[in-house]
């Protein structure tokens, strides 16, 4: 902390001191081999030492705690706590009491005093104790502003402050990515890597979805009645290490219906990270509302609904594709059914789709068969609005395998 100190004399003493957690002793081992003039005498004065851990001597990190010596670092997300006393120096008794800490951050300035009455009066050798917290959420430079006001016995009214400067700094660096799928499901990497010095125990990584959508974690493995964690059992994340955390977002069933939803840009939801570091320090963030740009799909969105994994060469299956108008107007369809090299459609091309108002889906069940084997792409749909005369192709709808009932091949 940077103190700056006021020049005149007081009757009250202000001390303010960070309050943080002990750490463990780290004690420099000094060994020799026995063939070595001092022997084993470097061994016996380790094991006597009261620091050191029995058994592993040699370790640097011995099993007593220590008093931190200095300020140390606070991060984002973490809590501030400070503990503030007032001591009466004087043989006077000092009246009206008055102790104020204010944090002043770039953008706001807050008031972290417990109690903003002022104490009677302050007898000499005794002080007034207060101890304040503050969950930090801000980057940058933080002032810790501690003001006291009081009265002398000879009604003299004084008055003195002290400033105390830190620095917040940043713990974790988050990196989303977002994919999207043919449905309308989105899929959220979300990238989180420990920029601190030391490694951090991941309590909690979750995402907490927008109204519009429902979440799925993907980040448990099913294993007997309860999941397991793809991170293993202790989820420890060391310095300067990365970590990817994946979630499938797909929207409610009331929101899916509407075709405006998907379009243009839509809030996503804010990941929720949690994290205990060193003794158990406890640190939380919590993102702002993640956005994407959702995919343009036009004014016709075609998606296909049901297919079946794997149908027999030269035999016709069904699929049901979705078709939803998305634009503004109401449209008038006609649906064309092209033969490609593989993929033979059956029925007739170029009938009637009828009316379909803006924002509407209807359900297509067709009928198709391949003529290759392996994997094959179906493509051939074209859809067409009399109203403005606009043609709507689509290619590579979907995958499907094809073997032949007689041969034992795979896809």
């Amino acid at each position: 902390m940077d103190v700056n100190q006021t020049k005149q004399e007081h009757l009250l003493a202000l001390k303010v001191m960070r309050l943080t957690k002990p750490t463990l002793f780290t004690n420099l081992p000094v060994t020799c081999e026995d063939r070595d003039l001092p022997g084993d005498l470097f061994g016996q004065l380790m094991k006597e030492d009261p620091s050191t851990i029995k058994g592993a001597e040699t370790l640097m990190l011995g099993e007593m705690l220590t008093l931190p010596q200095n300020f140390g670092n606070i991060f984002l997300g973490e809590t501030f706590s400070s503990y503030i006393s007032v001591h009466n120096d004087s043989n006077q008794v000092v009246k009206d009491i008055l102790v104020k800490a204010d944090l002043q951050t770039s953008s706001q300035r807050l008031n972290l005093s417990a109690s903003n009455s002022a104490v009677a009066e302050l007898k000499p050798e005794c002080c007034i104790d207060d101890v304040i917290h503050h969950e930090v959420k801000e980057i940058g430079t933080h002032i810790l502003v501690c003001a006291v006001s009081y009265t002398t016995h000879y009604g003299e009214k004084l008055y003195f402050r002290k400033f105390f400067k830190f620095q917040v700094l940043k713990p974790l660096d988050v990196k989303t990515k977002f994919y999207n799928a043919e449905t309308d499901e989105v899929f959220l990497e979300a990238q989180i890597q420990n920029i601190t010095t030391s490694p951090m125990f991941m309590e909690k990584v979750s995402l907490e979805p927008s109204m519009m959508y429902n979440v799925t974690e993907l980040n448990i493995v099913a294993s007997g009645d309860q999941g397991e964690s793809t991170f293993g059992k202790m989820s420890y994340l060391q310095p300067m290490d990365t970590r990817q955390y994946l979630y499938c977002l797909k929207p409610k069933p009331e929101y899916a219906e509407k075709a405006g939803v998907i379009k243009g840009v839509t809030v996503i939801g804010k990941l929720d990270i949690v994290w205990k570091t060193n003794l158990g320090e406890r640190g939380r963030l919590q993102t702002s509302q993640l956005q994407r740009m959702a995919p343009g799909y036009g004014d016709i969105r075609l998606s296909l609904e049901t297919i079946p994994d794997t149908v027999n060469l030269e035999e016709p299956f069904e699929i049901v594709c979705k078709i939803t108008n998305s634009s503004e107007r109401t449209m008038d369809l006609v649906l064309e059914m092209c033969n490609t090299i593989s993929i033979h459609w059956c029925g007739i091309s170029g009938r009637q789709l009828g009316k379909l108002s803006p924002g509407a889906s209807l359900l297509l069940p067709l009928t198709v068969f391949s003529s290759v084997q392996g994997l094959q792409s179906i493509s051939g749909l074209r859809l067409t609005d009399t109203f403005l005369k606009r043609t709507y192709e689509y290619d590579d709808i979907a995958q499907v395998c094809v073997i032949c009932p007689y041969m034992s091949n795979e896809c």
